[in-house]
């Protein structure tokens, strides 16, 4: 038996963003692993299935040094911005290197530090949900509560001042803004420009004046030749951008889940604690993180029965591995009451998300605030006006906008 090859494999990339689960379904369903060509031109193999990612995640020979994937073909990849002087961080480097980097960085992300943080992440949510309702009409819950509130949060922890983090919040929506083909924009140049020159004078400042923050503890690091100066500026960026951005996107994809699911916000409702179980159920049903982040086989590797050649892209769609049917029952149903919604959208083995605690942290607070305060906030669109148009290519996938009306006269609201 023959099948037809489905049409977007040759330009893998360049489809619907607001509706992209009936073609990953597709796709999965005609296997596991498939021999792709995205939409710049670059040959890739993508992998789709549940069981397929979790074991691509984590094979030892599938690479993320992206460096040494250019020294080889300066051809397989897009630079990108800011460029190979910031691709040495945890995402970019495989062990030894991958250990040292990430073992320098855990420990913003342990338990204790959490803990003393969280007082402070309630604190920013509680500011931002008061300005949010400072007036009449609709408001864009993107603009004004998925977006500040990460990036004050990835601020704090790195010890960056509020005036400070706004011109960087601006800069790195510049940076990040999705462009087709071609050379970037002038204004994501302008940007990564900014970045890069800010972060240098960041660094600077805290060799001469130490301070107990993340990048004075990368600083000292570097003092001591455990990391070099290209790793600490590559982390300090690594961080920024997966610090605020995808978390972004699940505070923003998880509220549009819940109002266009009345029935799973009344659940949040009347049972709060149900909280984190929705959370993991959002991470799974609509990842914030569409696809991994780079990988390329260094020798020839099987996955799934399927022979990636080395030196080839490997691309794992988290998404579609979140909806296999195989790994979750009834996976196109949203249900915040799932028992162990089983999804790959930190990753997975080595390269698990360091940050992963903080961004459900994050997530479990800024969902049981919203729907504590305006439990009968609505869409003030149709919802086909929704649009996912923010993301880095195919990483990342969120809201442009989330216009909401916070309060109806439908239902008494809890502002205090």
């Amino acid at each position: 038996m023959t099948t037809t090859r489905e049409a977007a494999l040759d330009h893998w990339g360049d489809y619907d963003r607001d509706h992209p689960f009936e073609l990953f379904d597709r796709v999965r369903e005609a296997g596991p692993v498939h021999d792709v060509t995205l939409a710049d031109g670059h040959r890739a193999f993508l992998v789709v299935g549940y069981a397929a990612a979790r074991e691509a995640l984590n094979h030892p020979d599938l690479s993320k040094d992206m460096l040494a994937a250019l020294a080889r073909d300066g051809a397989l990849v897009a630079e990108g911005l800011p460029g190979p002087a910031f691709a040495r961080h945890m995402l970019s480097v495989d062990p030894p290197d991958h250990t040292r980097l990430r073992r320098l960085a855990a420990g913003a992300f342990r338990r204790a530090r959490l803990e003393a943080l969280e007082p402070r992440i309630r604190e920013l949510v509680d500011e931002l949900l008061v300005e949010l309702d400072s007036g009449p009409g609709p408001v864009d819950l993107v603009a004004g509560f998925s977006r500040p509130l990460p990036f004050a949060v990835v601020g704090e922890l790195l010890g960056i001042d509020r005036p400070d983090q706004n011109l960087l919040a601006g800069w790195f929506a510049s940076l990040l803004a999705p462009y087709t083909g071609g050379e970037p924009p002038a204004e994501a140049v302008a940007a990564s420009d900014a970045i890069v020159g800010y972060l240098d004078d960041l660094v600077d400042s805290r060799w001469e004046t130490p301070t107990e923050d993340l990048v004075g503890d990368l600083v000292r690091a570097c003092r001591d030749d455990l990391l070099t100066r290209q790793e600490l500026l590559s982390t300090v960026f690594q961080l920024i951008v997966a610090g605020h951005d995808t978390t972004t996107s699940l505070i923003g994809n998880g509220v549009a889940l819940l109002l266009q699911h009345p029935d799973q916000r009344e659940a949040l409702l009347a049972e709060p604690d149900l909280v984190p179980r929705a959370v993991e159920e959002m991470l799974r049903f609509d990842a914030a993180v569409h696809h991994a982040t780079f990988r390329y086989a260094v020798r020839d590797v099987t996955i799934a029965g399927v022979t990636i050649p080395a030196g080839v892209q490997v691309l794992v769609n988290l998404a579609a591995a979140g909806r296999d049917p195989e790994r979750n029952g009834d996976p196109d149903l949203f249900d915040v009451r799932r028992s162990g919604a089983a999804h790959v959208t930190f990753g997975h083995g080595v390269h698990h998300c360091v940050g992963a605690p903080l961004a459900r942290l994050e997530a479990e607070i800024a969902f049981t605030e919203l729907l504590r305060r305006f439990p009968s906030m609505r869409l003030a669109v149709a919802p086909e006006e929704l649009h996912w148009g923010h993301g880095d290519g195919l990483v990342l996938r969120g809201l442009s906008a989330l216009p909401v009306l916070l309060r109806t006269s439908g239902r008494p609201d809890n502002p205090s």
